[in-house]
């Protein structure tokens, strides 16, 4: 087997592959062997069919199964050989099986090359979430005005009843807990927030296209799914996907860069999966807030 590695541009490279006859012909029997035992030729006893007729009758399916399986094959080969790191699948263009011999190229983007610095005792802020008596009358005057279309509402037991409580105090215990459990939700994002600005402040790499252009087309499949549950027709969505893409563009961004600087972490601190509902992602933010320096601020 040979391999032409081209160098397309910092990240893209094209492998150019040439399989030679031996190969070829020896995978091609094996497929003609594997034809033989479950065709169905007219006048042939099933797994009695002669090779020339298995020729005549399923060549051309022989030929693709045997492109079909050597592809693949070869090209793991050549990536181990060329000692290259892919960082998804690549495009598969230029087949041809001529003379016995078969040519294909590979298109891909590698891995861009990540150092990553400082992810340890990264310094965060923490919120209180300790609800306020200005935090549950804020709440209330919303509520109030809900009530009452801004009319005065009485705040005592009857209040309470209407929205599904005993009584006020009870409402208001339960009120608390509930913006207690927002601000933590809330304290939670940012802190997260934190940690992955100053990791995309320390580290600079290349982002590989075929990343951003995924993400970028799952991101308006998202978009065009909710336009289209909520009845936008086809021509208005259209116009809403152009402008989304040019909306979307830093936020897929920042999605790929902090996708690679995770796995690479995670390369690092070998930090896997060990259960099929296990999201690698989420570990290396757990893995990163327990390093990190905490400072609680009111």
């Amino acid at each position: 087997m040979k391999v032409e590695v081209k160098k397309v541009d910092a990240l893209k490279r094209e492998l150019r592959f040439e399989v030679p006859k031996d190969r070829v012909n020896k995978t091609m029997e094996e497929v003609y062997e594997a034809i033989g035992k479950a065709a169905k030729v007219k006048g042939f006893r099933q797994g009695k069919v002669p090779h020339n007729v298995l020729v005549s009758t399923h060549g051309k399916m022989a030929q693709e199964e045997t492109i079909k399986k050597l592809i693949p094959e070869v090209y793991h080969e050549g990536i181990d050989k060329e000692k290259i790191d892919p960082i998804d699948l690549p495009e598969i263009a230029d087949v041809n099986l001529k003379d016995g011999i078969l040519t294909f190229t590979a298109k891909l983007d590698i891995r861009p090359e990540i150092k990553v610095k400082n992810y340890k005792g990264i310094k965060i802020q923490r919120k209180s979430s300790k609800v306020t008596d200005e935090d549950i009358n804020k709440t209330l005057d919303i509520l109030k005005k809900g009530q009452g279309q801004d009319k005065e509402v009485v705040m005592d037991d009857a209040f309470a009843h209407g929205l599904g409580f005993p009584n006020l105090v009870e409402f208001k215990s339960a009120l608390t807990r509930q913006l207690e459990m927002d601000k933590d939700r809330q304290n939670r994002m940012d802190v997260e927030h934190q940690i992955v600005g100053a990791l995309l402040k320390e580290t600079k790499f290349v982002i590989p296209q075929t990343l951003l252009m995924k993400q970028m087309d799952y991101r308006l499949h998202e978009a065009r799914q909710h336009y289209k549950s909520h009845g936008m027709p086809e021509a208005e969505i259209q116009k809403k996907e152009n402008e989304l893409r040019e909306q979307l563009k830093e936020a897929v961004e920042r999605d790929v860069k902090v996708y690679l600087l995770f796995g690479e972490i995670a390369k690092v601190e070998k930090i896997a999966s060990t259960t099929k509902n296990d999201n690698i992602m989420t570990k290396v933010m757990e893995f990163l807030l327990k390093e990190a320096s905490w400072q609680e601020v009111k």
